[in-house]
């Protein structure tokens, strides 16, 4: 079990667990998690750290199919500006793996943001806390566990 799983089980919310085989190599992983799973990619969202004016991290999630927009990011937390953390901060703050970052269950609770397209779909599926296994939950429900907001983050 990992701490994102331990969550959702603890505050006994409506998920479901997906697992598929991960293939080392690969870099895409959300890409290759909707490939595996066989589900719309728009469905799948990668969780990226940010650093907010270069002393807060926060959390924004996208749908692995785009990018996140920084300067959207930035404004939906009121920061000047936003850049993509280190991956040794990732994984210091979250207790978790690049492809492997879950926005449940992290070390430090980061602020958190969805992009507004995850609205579009009853449930979407981000990571668990590792490679080659997803939870699939509600949009709604995501963001009380995570006490975060919706906004237009992802680059056109």
């Amino acid at each position: 079990m990992t701490p994102a799983i331990n969550l959702l089980e603890q505050r006994q919310v409506e998920y479901q667990l997906h697992r598929y085989a991960h293939k080392p190599g690969i870099s895409s992983y959300g890409l290759e998690a909707a490939e595996q799973m066989g589900i719309d990619s728009g469905r799948v969202f990668k969780t990226l750290v940010v650093e907010l004016d270069g002393q807060e991290l926060a959390v924004g999630m996208v749908p692995v199919t785009g990018q996140l927009a920084t300067k959207r990011m930035a404004k939906a937390l009121g920061a000047k500006r936003a850049s993509m953390a280190e991956q040794q901060k990732v994984t210091r703050s979250t207790g978790y793996v690049l492809g492997g970052v879950s926005p449940l269950g992290q070390k430090r609770a980061l602020r958190t943001v969805l992009d507004r397209s995850a609205q579009n779909y009853p449930t979407i599926f981000v990571s668990a806390g590792q490679r080659g296994l997803e939870i699939e939950i509600a949009p709604d429900t995501l963001l009380q566990l995570c006490n975060g907001d919706y906004a237009d983050i992802a680059q056109d």
